[in-house]
């Protein structure tokens, strides 16, 4: 399989008890920083996944105000939590950036959850890697060109992969098509985590 210029796979970079200890700093997480439903801009339309985040800095969307980074949780109204050393410790050992990730979006997908084909580029700072970390259920990952209608191809990502966006392949068009149900025990109800690191700031 060949990926476009600047994504790169790495199957199975985290082994089971790496996963489990990720699990339970996020669940830390989301303990300080509660899931919620974030809305669509303009229709309001709600995501099928739940999202929360740490750092200085989080990614938000909502009908009135669309995508954008805060630092402050739109429902309770205090700072995100800090994002936990092993993200840290996993950016500085893969992304090949000097500067440090400023937010980190943690998505629940549960299994009729999906993401449609999109670009991340909210961020100030281009020229940083986009880390992409999957725990839990397989999920069916696609990803495209610089251009919406540029030709996809899809994979799967297996818990305990990670998926980096950098260089040509930085804002390439990518998205989540379906969730494989009951293909991890990690997460003890099931679904799947998607934890997304990403400097925002130049």
């Amino acid at each position: 399989m060949l990926l476009p210029n600047g994504i790169r796979h790495l199957p199975g970079y985290l082994d089971r008890r790496q996963q489990e200890a990720l699990v339970e700093a996020i669940r830390a997480v989301v303990a300080e920083a509660p899931l919620y439903t974030p809305a669509m801009p303009g229709t309001g339309k709600e995501m099928s996944v739940r999202m929360t985040n740490c750092g200085v800095l989080g990614w938000v969307t909502d009908k009135q105000h669309g995508y954008r980074y805060q630092p402050t949780h739109p429902v309770t109204g205090r700072p995100w939590p800090a994002m936990p050393p092993v993200l840290l410790e996993l950016w500085a050992n893969i992304a090949g950036y000097e500067k440090q990730p400023e937010a980190c979006l943690v998505n629940f997908y549960n299994d009729d959850a999906r993401m449609g084909l999109h670009q991340d580029r909210d961020e100030q700072d281009l020229a940083a890697p986009v880390l992409s970390i999957s725990l839990g259920n397989t999920c069916l990952f696609r990803v495209g060109g610089l251009n919406r209608n540029d030709r996809t191809l899809s994979f799967k990502l297996s818990s305990g992969d990670i998926v980096v966006l950098g260089g040509e392949g930085r804002l390439c068009f990518h998205g989540v098509d379906r969730i494989h149900p009951a293909t991890s025990t990690l997460l003890k109800n099931g679904g799947r985590i998607n934890l997304t690191l990403r400097r925002v700031n130049p």
